[in-house]
């Protein structure tokens, strides 16, 4: 009997061996962020689904491209990233007080008592990426659109952006915790949620996430819900909430992408 549970153990630990090995293999194919797309483009996963493509049809009415982002469970933090900078790209006076904001940023994490030493390098990148897509490039705004795709398709520079955010959203959670308490579910503390939830790479978003961040950095984000709900309405949220929506992303059972409105 014990052999048996043994093996059956085993069989078990090798099938999600195999199901992860295939997750990382869809996943590294995929890039990190995809050229713009019709939005129709996703009739095609859900063919012969009603519900799905009814309310695409409806979002279509709204949005004219989507453009993809890796499902690794940074997918929130790197379509935020790329549709903000994007705005910020023909968005000067914005742009200018981001860069003031991402300036400062490292000082206040530090007056937080995140270590001075973690933080140098991904705030170095972080301000290195700001720069480089600034508004006031001589090359013109279609060089520099092209400039920030090709920054967030290689990884380095990517993955740094994700977790410079990661730390900014978690300095928000510390700073007010007393708030944020409130929203989450089961018996975390908001230390442990943003030890284990938040500050991890890979880790995937919720609500709390999205709040936390678009309030540190005073961004508004509409996120449109594709899901099985009632009607064929697709729901939209934006977060903080009566906040007027400067990056539009659209979020699938555990993924989001970015969304570009008509």
């Amino acid at each position: 009997m014990e052999s048996f549970e043994q093996n059956d153990g085993n069989r078990d630990e090798l099938i999600i061996q195999q199901q992860r090995e295939i997750e990382k293999e869809i996943s590294d194919s995929t890039p990190l962020v995809s050229e713009q797309l019709p939005l129709n483009c996703l009739r095609a996963e859900y063919e012969g689904d009603e519900i799905f493509t009814a309310k695409i049809q409806e979002l279509a009415k709204k949005y004219k491209f989507i453009r993809r982002t890796r499902p690794d469970g940074n997918c929130f933090f790197r379509a935020f990233a790329y549709s903000y900078l994007e705005y910020l790209i023909s968005n000067n006076s914005a742009y200018q007080e981001f860069r003031k904001l991402a300036e400062a940023s490292k000082e206040k994490l530090v007056q937080l008592g995140f270590p001075s030493f973690t933080l140098e390098d991904f705030h170095d990148t972080f301000m290195e990426v700001i720069s480089r897509v600034s508004p006031e490039n001589a090359e013109g705004t279609a060089k520099v659109q092209t400039e920030l795709h090709k920054i967030f398709n290689e990884q380095g520079y990517s993955d740094y952006v994700v977790v410079y955010l990661r730390l900014i959203t978690s300095g928000k959670l510390q700073e007010d915790a007393d708030f944020y308490q409130n929203f989450i579910e089961g018996d975390f503390t908001i230390e442990e949620f943003r030890h284990q939830e938040v500050e991890p790479m890979y880790k995937e978003s919720d609500h709390i996430h999205i709040i936390a961040l678009c309030t540190a950095i005073g961004v508004g984000v509409r996120v449109e819900y594709l899901d099985r709900g009632e009607g064929s309405l697709v729901k939209a949220h934006d977060f903080p909430e009566g906040s007027e929506p400067t990056v539009y992303l659209i979020y699938r059972p555990g993924h989001y992408d970015i969304l570009y409105p008509n």
